[in-house]
């Protein structure tokens, strides 16, 4: 039993690791990149949490700590798995 909770916790850390950093990549993208000065012009007539560049931030941040989440979840199998393997 301790053999697959190891297994399984190497597999969520791996997963949600990876996932995490993409998702935090892809929040700060805007942030690099100018994008299109029209399609700028027009976001800064709406409020901000309307805003599209705002709100796909917001939820790639939110889904970025929730897979860390699954990745501490990952470490927690890992520590019960080695106590169990001995």
């Amino acid at each position: 039993m301790g053999a697959v909770l190891i297994l399984c916790g190497i597999v969520a850390v791996a997963i949600a690791g990876w996932r995490s950093y993409a998702l935090a990549r892809e929040a700060l993208a805007p942030f690099i990149h100018d994008g299109d000065p029209t399609r700028t012009a027009i976001e800064r007539s709406q409020p901000l949490p309307m805003r599209p560049r705002v709100r796909g931030f917001v939820r790639s941040v939110i889904l970025s700590v929730g897979w860390l989440i699954v990745g501490l979840y990952g470490l927690y199998f890992l520590a019960v798995g080695r106590e169990l393997a001995r």
